[in-house]
């Protein structure tokens, strides 16, 4: 049975108050999660100090984005291994705001995922349709995309040590959400998909709903077959929604 996950990922919020704030918050209310694993997402400069307020918790730490690189002249970057050094668990790779904002292709995002795993971490590999590609009906099509240019590079087996996230990129802060079935659809797709190359890795692999999950619909969504979790936005940022969509996927 694979282990629900549920990650917040705090995009560019925070100050140090706030933070702590969220943390502590949080914590409190941790003992009402009993099956989920609990991961948060802070913006770099944060990670240090959620990592000694997460300290002797259940919680996991991960980054939002890393380097392709291990060291060097990259100015503003950040490599994988100085986030192992802070205490992360997890990186998210390919988020669609990283692919549309910043124009990174399936390339360089699955030579993100690879220096990731390199490193120990965890990657989060995000994949998901824009709203038109979903009107054109091609969603399978571009999920495959994104998928195949990991696969290509690292291989299926990859996949295993990793999580992947659906995220229908016109359901992200728009407070839209794709249906419980329509979400249920491609992570269907996803897990069929891999399970043609290695059906092991296919029922390994968690696969997490990343489209405005709340507290009001997280419950609804959770309870598909093929949802193992969520990549959580703005209700990451309020303790008591974050801990309301852990508590859905208790079991």
């Amino acid at each position: 049975m694979r282990q629900p996950l549920i990650a917040g990922n705090w995009k560019m919020n925070g100050s140090l108050d706030s933070v702590s704030t969220l943390v502590e918050g949080i914590k409190a209310g941790l003992d009402s999660v009993t099956t989920a694993e609990m991961a948060v997402c802070p913006p770099y400069v944060y990670l240090p100090a959620v990592a000694t307020l997460i300290g002797g918790t259940s919680i996991s730490l991960g980054a939002q984005d890393v380097s392709d690189q291990e060291a060097g002249a990259y100015t503003g970057e950040v490599a994988p291994g100085m986030l192992t050094d802070v205490g992360c668990k997890y990186v998210i790779v390919g988020h669609s705001e990283r692919r549309s904002i910043y124009g990174e292709s399936d390339a360089f995002t699955a030579s993100k995922f690879a220096a990731a795993r390199k490193a120990g971490l965890v990657p989060i590999l995000c994949v998901g349709e824009l709203l038109e590609e979903r009107e054109q009906g091609i969603t399978e099509q571009v999920v495959s995309r994104q998928l195949d240019a990991v696969i290509d590079l690292e291989g299926v087996d990859a996949l295993a040590g990793a999580v992947i996230a659906y995220e229908p990129v016109w359901a992200i802060g728009t407070g839209k959400t794709a249906s419980p079935d329509q979400a249920q659809d491609v992570h269907s797709y996803i897990r069929a998909k891999l399970a043609a190359l290695d059906s092991g890795v296919a029922e390994k692999v968690r696969i997490l709903y990343g489209g405005s999950m709340n507290a009001g619909n997280a419950a609804e969504l959770l309870a598909m077959t093929d949802i193992d979790g969520g990549l959580i936005g703005g209700a990451s940022l309020k303790a008591a929604d974050f801990l309301a969509i852990g508590t859905a996927a208790n079991r």
